[in-house]
């Protein structure tokens, strides 16, 4: 179905002042057919009297049964002929009539419209004079007066009708010109509905279309500084997760080397030492050079295996749940920090017991413990720990917003009044929580010590496509 095309703004414009126009004029019609008729009724209304006072000196003379009178008034009547916007007429005693006025030769032939008469013509009563034995009749003719008006109109009209097609041309092409910039603000609006804010509308002359332009363009300018600084945002993640990426697979490339060059260096001193203790039993210093070498290698090879273990296991393999793998950190940690207790709770952090997390949320939680412990070994010089990752839900019931809690608790001396230099930790964590929309809370229970506590939301890995 076709839409219904509306009228434009300058038609519309146009069309009202039009109408507005002829409505005028139509009232001014009204009022000056009123006036003429006034004017009409005035004028008749003289001839007729001045008529009226002529007849009344001149039927002054005739006497009842004087013929000779009577045929001097006739003959007198028909040469004066026709009477200025009357009708003359002379009735005998039986009422035959004797004289009727000749009709007017001024504009003869010619009358206004019966329904313009109707309207302009007055209402003037015939005036009978008694002349004896004769009655001379007296009525006004408005005919001729009202053929000068209807005359008078449409000459009027004429003129009307060509200034108004004058102004008609005159105020469309004013609207048309006052409304040529909004041409200008359509293709803006449509460049920006494009996602291109790169036009500026000029200044107008127009008090409100200056307005519109203003604030058209200062709209257009924040838009793209949103845009320049989203763009800045997303480039500084992306180096981010760049940066981060390159930094695992660093780790990685330095495990792998760790247990390929100095892992196998070690076990080849190990195995030259071993041959050297069995071939020299009976020389006591190069035996006991051979034994402190082994111990060396053993302690040297333990350290190799504490390493790779921590640089293997700060990001969880994708086939591994993070409940297991902070499981497992806290238990490599404990076994390297005996004098500190630990004790370790880990809850299930996906809606199903093996439902998955995001890498992404995974490998925060991961890097939260981690630097929370490291901190409590280094910092804290704490005698117990105690650690706490569960799955919480903000407003309580199982509609409330999801969020991962992770809490480290110590008994250690805590931040103290001035956080120590080159601590640059918390920052990081806090960062590493904010890119994903979570937040960290620092605070000292009144039994000493500190709680650092960091929640996230919930996310979890999307599973992949199923193929047919």
């Amino acid at each position: 179905m076709n839409a219904v095309r509306t009228p434009s703004l300058q038609a519309r414009l146009s069309l009202v002042l039009t109408v507005l126009i002829a409505v005028l004029m139509s009232a001014g019609a009204a009022v000056w057919m009123r006036e003429t008729r006034q004017a009409i009724h005035e004028e008749v209304e003289a001839a007729t009297r001045v008529a009226q006072q002529w007849l009344v000196v001149v039927l002054a003379e005739p006497r009842e049964g004087d013929t000779q009178a009577r045929e001097r008034l006739l003959s007198r009547l028909a040469a004066v002929g026709r009477i200025r916007a009357n009708r003359l007429e002379v009735f005998g005693a039986g009422g035959e009539r004797l004289y009727v006025s000749p009709e007017s030769p001024y504009k003869a032939g010619r009358d206004a419209p019966a329904w313009f008469a109707q309207h302009v013509a007055p209402e003037l009563g015939a005036r009978r004079l008694d002349a004896g034995a004769l009655e001379v009749v007296l009525t006004p003719d408005t005919s001729r007066a009202v053929l000068d008006a209807w005359d008078h109109l449409v000459a009027a009209l004429g003129w009307a009708c060509a200034l108004l097609l004058a102004l008609w041309l005159a105020t469309r092409m004013a609207i048309r010109r006052a409304l040529a910039p909004l041409q200008q603000i359509h293709v803006a609006l449509e460049h920006g509905a494009r996602g291109r804010f790169d036009q500026r509308l000029p200044e107008y002359a127009t008090r409100e279309l200056a307005l519109l332009a203003r604030s058209y363009n200062r709209l257009a300018d924040r838009l793209d500084e949103s845009r320049a600084t989203n763009a800045r945002l997303e480039a500084d993640q992306s180096l981010a997760r760049t940066i981060q990426a390159r930094l695992e697979q660093e780790r990685r490339a330095i495990a792998r080397e760790l247990h390929d060059e100095l892992g196998q260096s070690i076990t080849a001193v190990r195995s030259i030492a071993g041959a050297i203790l069995q071939r020299s039993a009976e020389q006591p210093g190069i035996h006991g050079s051979a034994q402190a070498i082994l111990a060396m290698t053993g302690h040297m090879q333990d350290g190799v295996h504490a390493i790779l273990q921590r640089l293997r296991r700060d990001a969880p393999a994708a086939h591994e749940r993070i409940e297991d793998t902070l499981q497992a950190y806290c238990a490599l940690w404990a076994s390297h920090h005996e004098g500190i207790a630990l004790r370790c709770q880990i809850e299930p952090l996906g809606e199903a017991r093996d439902e998955p997390l995001d890498d992404g949320v995974g490998l925060a939680v991961l890097r939260v413990l981690q630097e929370s412990l490291t901190n409590v070994a280094r910092h804290a010089r704490a005698r117990s720990v105690e650690v706490r990752v569960g799955l919480r839900r903000e407003g309580g019931g199982r509609d409330g917003q999801a969020e991962i809690e992770v809490e480290v608790r110590d008994d250690g001396r805590g931040l103290g009044p001035q956080p120590t230099p080159g601590r640059h930790g918390l920052a990081g964590m806090r960062e590493r929580l904010a890119e994903l929309h979570g937040r960290l809370e620092l605070h000292s229970p009144p039994t000493g010590g500190l709680c650092v506590r960091a929640r996230l939301p919930q996310a979890l890995r999307q599973p992949l496509p199923v193929t047919q």
